[in-house]
């Protein structure tokens, strides 16, 4: 993985090439940014950087043993933590990462480097209601790993993806490592929640903070991938929000079932919430409940998305509105109850109801408290 096979984000790859070639490596980083932004692909290609030994024009060569055994994540010295689980797991039964690599080789190679949670979960097959994690018994591999030398590159690396699913116990292991670190040792943690982890974790890191795709970037890209129609380009550029596996989503059309049917359920919830259908409202959050864990963030991430552009309605802004066809119908009839009062604590209420469900709040108890205040917000005419 060199950091030309990275979609945009130049500045950052210039600073990552800036540090190592001063020498200013350290021991603990932490790459932030949501997995389309590159986040997992850049940290890949940083470490392929300062393990390349034939490294030139601000990039690793990409033909050394190095490099060809970092980008295939088959480097004896890169070491690869990731949440899992199983279905029919037995009780005590521990689940490493390690007996998942292949798994996960295989779909980092397919994506380039951009893996998502939900696609890596989908691999695992994990249903509606397993989560995976990083589980204490996998804190005790990274000490015995990391315990011995390195075999062929001058730093032994640990990239740990998404560490904020590590519980409790498993934190504070890894925070006893990141407090006395071996010599020559080098953790990546790669996160998409850095605010789920221990401050003491945070403290000891350095953030490298990947910001989203420029909507310039993710236009090229959609033209080349198929939207021949620089309006639709621009559109799905702006949709995107900056991330490069949703605007895939969009060019393909993959999203077109799943987007209808969180429209829908918008419709549903703000006519509910007009009227002070309130035993309606609790039907609505029954039927939002039965959706699986990255389907319900996914309708509250759309849900904020068309509240924005109805503000945006309501404000007399619509060029930079990007609605069209039923979405741009109701959010133009929507927008008069969208206003600088109430936009705010809306997407406020939205916000925690996302941070619920990830920390593994009952969802029907979530989406319940979700819809009534919701309700309470819409004003009527």
């Amino acid at each position: 993985m060199r950091f030309a096979d990275i979609t945009g984000q130049e500045e950052l790859k210039r600073h990552l090439v800036r540090s190592v070639d001063a020498g200013r490596v350290s021991h603990a980083q932490l790459f932030t940014g949501q997995a389309g932004y590159g986040t997992l692909a850049l940290a890949v290609a940083y470490v392929q950087y300062l393990c390349c030994r034939h490294r030139r024009d601000g990039d690793s060569c990409g033909e050394c043993p190095d490099c060809r055994q970092i980008a295939a994540l088959t480097h004896p010295d890169l070491h690869l933590v990731f949440p899992v689980n199983k279905q029919g797991k037995k009780s005590g039964e521990a689940v490493r990462s390690d007996e998942f690599l292949p798994q996960f080789r295989a779909l980092f190679a397919e994506r380039g480097g951009y893996v998502s949670p939900q696609e890596w979960y989908e691999r695992l097959d994990l249903g509606k209601t397993l989560k995976g994690m990083i589980a204490a018994r996998e804190a005790d591999e990274i000490i015995r790993k990391l315990s011995f030398k390195s075999f062929e590159a001058d730093y032994k690396t640990m990239l740990v993806w998404l560490p904020e699913t590590m519980n409790e116990e498993a934190a504070n292991k890894i925070l006893k490592i990141l407090e006395e670190p071996w010599e020559r040792t080098l953790f990546i943690l790669v996160s998409e929640q850095p605010e789920r982890l221990l401050p003491t974790i945070l403290s000891r890191t350095q953030e490298v903070s990947v910001p989203r795709l420029a909507s310039e970037t993710l236009e090229r890209v959609a033209a080349e991938r198929g939207a021949g129609d620089p309006l639709q380009a621009r559109n799905m550029a702006r949709l995107a929000g900056g991330d490069l596996l949703e605007l895939e989503r969009l060019v393909a059309g993959e999203n077109d079932a799943l987007r209808k049917e969180n429209f829908d359920l918008f419709c549903r919830l703000m006519r509910l919430s007009y009227n002070d259908k309130h035993l309606e409202l609790i039907g609505w959050a029954e039927d939002a409940a039965q959706l699986s864990r990255e389907q319900q963030r996914a309708f509250l991430r759309d849900s904020a998305r068309l509240l924005r552009e109805s503000y945006m309605l309501h404000a007399g802004i619509r060029p930079i509105s990007y609605l069209w066809g039923e979405e741009l119908s109701f959010c133009t009839k929507f927008s008069p109850f969208v206003d600088s009062a109430n936009i705010e604590p809306l997407v406020d209420q939205i916000e925690q109801a996302s941070a619920q469900l990830v920390q593994n709040g009952n969802p029907t108890i979530v989406f319940t408290h979700f819809a009534l205040s919701v309700s309470k917000m819409i004003k009527h005419l």
